[in-house]
């Protein structure tokens, strides 16, 4: 039996039908469908609209209807969608002259009329049903929206969202996409008379099956697989005198958040970005702060549960250098032989002996520039405005000094990471008498060489198995950090390895 989930909304104007559908998008992915259905004038394309407007971060966007073209396609920054009108389609065999036929993989369907086809819609879709509702004010409109199969998940969703923006009084904001990350989290911006703020959806999923002793990929490498985490480390931040968000609305069962919004001042700028010194400066200090501190090992979640903090140990990190072995070099054409494999896992972990060892601190794990927001209205390390720290472990303090300094995302030339780290040892120096330098410079060189040699293999799969493919162009950054931190003589033999096995990416 086909599972389902419905509910219905009063939807008062066509601004409020706009809030439905940018909720809506907030939670859907490639491959789902919607049919829209109703009478002539019920707002279907007025729904479809908002939609793919939301989706398209653009309120002004063309969008006409499709009566007459039967089908458009749109190349948004999430996903592809095609929306199509089937009203004037006379038979369901006719869906495949438009490309409706079968439905096209990996994009959205949004379709309006499906019952002039209805051997044609999947038993895996979302139905919303408008209606007009006159006796609510003339541009009142009701909506029942029905799950089907799979996507009776998303509809049951949508519906908590819903209740948890009502209950905070947030159901009638304008919403505002924001990009997503690497993860399955979804983030939008929030606006009413008081400003503005941020909604996290970040629902318990863990990523991938089962298959490193039992244990999901998540699981084993411990990334958050719900917002608690989030929760416990923000909260951590804060009371410390950090600058995380504060939090103005949480259900930490269903994973949603409200939460303080920090603005888009980043510390970057210019096309291509490239990295503001003062702030850099400032996020190295920042770093420093942080790990002169004795941090906990688990912080309080409520008055009754406490979060022990994860700590990135050697199997953790051999799991993600896998993703090199599994993704990264299959793309190259290269499948490692076993012998190989366990070559290379051997020597990996006789390296990682040394950042096993060494203190903890609080890892943040994606301190890089898109989670680093410049508040310059605020004094000294208080304007590192920090977010999506939800993956935070206990581990070396080279970890996220490498995020820094080794961006994923933007060129940092090698003469300024040098200027960075000094300044960081610096710092470190300052209070800690016995603090080792050289030391502490082989520990980095080792964190870059892991760090990166996963990145490979993490930009890989977002291409090959979540249909990201514009992680790809990251990889020669990732190679030429690579290489840098392949120099540092404690990796002499390692270089060797790679220079025989792991050709460099497509540039």
């Amino acid at each position: 039996m086909i599972v389902t989930s419905t509910f219905s909304v009063a939807l008062a104007n066509e601004a409020a039908t706009a809030h439905l559908m940018a909720d809506l998008a907030l939670l859907i992915g490639p491959g789902e469908v919607i049919a829209l259905s109703g009478d002539l004038g019920a707002g279907k394309t007025a729904a479809a609209r908002a939609l793919i407007r939301y989706l398209a971060t653009d309120d002004t966007l063309e969008v006409p209807s499709p009566t007459f073209t039967l089908a458009q396609s749109y190349e948004l920054p999430a996903f592809p969608l095609v929306h199509a009108d089937l009203y004037r389609i006379n038979d369901a065999s006719e869906l495949e002259e438009i490309g409706l036929a079968p439905l096209p993989d990996g994009a959205v369907a949004l379709i309006e009329w499906p019952e002039r086809a209805p051997d044609a819609m999947p038993p895996d879709r979302i139905d919303i049903a408008l209606s007009h509702r006159p006796a609510l004010g003339s541009n009142a409109r009701a909506a029942e929206i029905t799950g089907h199969g799979k996507a009776a998940a998303v509809v049951t969703r949508l519906k908590a969202l819903r209740q948890f923006l009502e209950n905070a009084g947030y159901i009638d904001a304008r919403r505002e996409r924001m990009p997503g990350d690497a993860s399955t989290r979804s983030y939008a911006r929030l606006f009413d008379d008081n400003g503005s703020v941020i909604l996290m959806n970040s629902p318990r999923r863990p990523d991938g099956p089962p298959i490193y002793d039992g244990k999901s990929y998540s699981a084993a490498v411990h990334l958050a697989e719900d917002v608690k985490p989030f929760v416990s480390i923000d909260n951590g931040l804060r009371d410390r005198g950090f600058s995380a968000p504060a939090i103005r609305h949480s259900d930490i069962d269903l994973g949603f958040l409200i939460t303080e919004d920090f603005g888009k001042d980043g510390i970057v700028e210019g096309d291509p970005p490239a990295p503001i010194m003062e702030r850099y400066e400032a996020a190295t200090d920042m770093l420093a702060a942080l790990h002169r501190e004795k941090l906990p090992e688990a912080l309080p979640l409520t008055p009754q549960l406490t979060y022990d903090i994860p700590v990135f140990d050697i199997d953790a990190w051999l799991v993600e250098m896998g993703l090199m072995i599994e993704w990264y070099l299959p793309d190259r054409g290269i499948t490692l032989a076993s012998d190989l494999r366990d070559e290379f896992l051997a020597m990996w972990r006789t390296l990682l002996e040394k950042p096993a060892a060494a203190p903890r601190t609080w890892v943040l794990r994606d301190f890089h520039s898109p989670n680093l927001i410049w508040l310059g209205e605020r004094t000294g390390i208080l304007r590192l405005g920090l977010i999506d720290f939800q993956d935070a472990v206990l581990g070396p303090a080279t970890y996220d000094l490498v995020s820094l300094l080794q961006d994923a995302r933007i060129d940092v030339p090698e003469q300024l990471e040098l200027t960075l780290l000094s300044r960081y040892i610096k710092a470190r120096r300052a209070t800690e008498e016995h603090f080792d330098a050289a030391s502490f410079a082989e520990l980095y060189a080792i964190m870059s060489a892991q760090r990166n040699t996963r990145l490979l293999g993490t930009f890989a799969r977002l291409n090959g198995r979540d249909g990201k493919p514009h992680y790809l162009k990251h990889q020669p950054r990732i190679w030429t950090y690579l290489t840098r931190s392949l120099a540092h003589p404690a990796l002499a033999g390692l270089r060797e390895w790679y220079a025989a096995h792991v050709p460099p990416p497509v540039s």
